[in-house]
């Protein structure tokens, strides 16, 4: 018989939105450091991600209007 595998679970400290600005930020400060090729292109590229995540997270947040 299969043992079922637990679950990794963490407990989030700070939100989501916190999360991807931090990330976005910390993409765009590795990236600046780098010559133009295309390790900075990845960078910049999921700097732009994570900054539509987050306002697609505070528009989806908002609920919708009534």
């Amino acid at each position: 018989m299969e043992t079922k595998r637990k679950r990794n679970r963490a407990k989030q400290t700070t939100s989501l939105q916190a999360r991807l600005v931090a990330s976005a930020r910390q993409a765009r400060t590795q990236a600046r450091d780098l010559p133009p090729g295309a390790e900075r292109q990845k960078l910049l590229r999921q700097a732009r991600q994570a900054e539509q995540a987050a306002d697609m997270n505070e528009f989806l947040s908002l609920g919708t209007p009534k």
